[in-house]
């Protein structure tokens, strides 16, 4: 028998984004990094130009399963970095709720409200209370290393409707992943969100087409590639 879809599953509410990182957040991020560092070879470019102290919204290119973790390790602690998901996908019972609730760093979005004003109350509700969401705005894996699709509007909405600013994130390497492959994150200054979304996307997408560099694939072995860039 077929359960109705989401009838079991807790409000959005229980999850409220925020400013503060929890304890189990502080955990898991503080054994990604090293693990992550183990795996590749990780560098950060930039993170001096990512807000200490308020709000913002974080876009990046988007390549493979690894670029949700690139983004939580280049991002301070707090303000705590909230991604947007549907929970029908992640969650299929209380105690996994429960888990995401105390890692934190997720929004749950409601797909039957689609088109409803609603859909995306919570992202309003974690900026308003301090924290920091981010967002792939091509919206799903982009075509190749080095390019950019034409961005989805989302983000410069929840930016300027809020009046946090923009911070841009290139990734370079993510899109094939090996044993000791060299992943290069850079972190452009905070863009403004000014009153008119589509001007902000077009800056957006401007600067980080800027941002973005050339790519060729470094020589070596390619050790474990096909189980890495499939992980996930």
């Amino acid at each position: 028998m077929t359960r109705p879809a989401a009838a079991a599953l807790p409000p959005a509410d229980l999850l409220p984004g925020q400013r503060r990182a929890t304890p189990a957040f502080r955990i898991v991020r503080l054994l990604l990094e090293p693990l992550v560092r183990l795996v590749f070879r990780w560098r950060i470019e930039g993170r001096e130009n990512i807000p200490r102290t308020g709000p913002y919204v974080a876009i990046a290119n988007h390549l493979n399963w690894l670029d949700p973790f690139a983004v939580v390790l280049a991002c301070p602690t707090e303000p705590r970095v909230h991604f947007l998901g549907n929970p029908e996908g992640l969650v299929k019972h209380r105690l996994q709720w429960r888990l995401i609730r105390s890692i934190g760093g997720y929004i749950a979005v409601d797909p039957h409200l689609r088109g409803n004003t609603s859909l995306y109350h919570y992202v309003d509700v974690c900026l308003q209370a301090g924290g920091a969401v981010a967002l792939f705005p091509e919206g799903h894996y982009g075509a190749a290393e080095g390019t950019l699709e034409p961005f989805r509007k989302g983000f410069a909405h929840f930016a300027v409707q809020n009046q946090v600013p923009v911070v841009p994130m290139v990734f370079s390497g993510t899109a094939d992943l090996w044993l000791r492959k060299p992943i290069r994150v850079i972190i452009g200054k905070p863009i403004p969100p000014g009153a008119d979304v589509d001007t902000l996307v077009r800056e957006a997408q401007s600067a980080m087409t800027t941002m973005m560099p050339a790519y060729a694939d470094p020589p070596g072995r390619r050790l474990l590639r096909e189980r890495l860039t499939h992980l996930l």
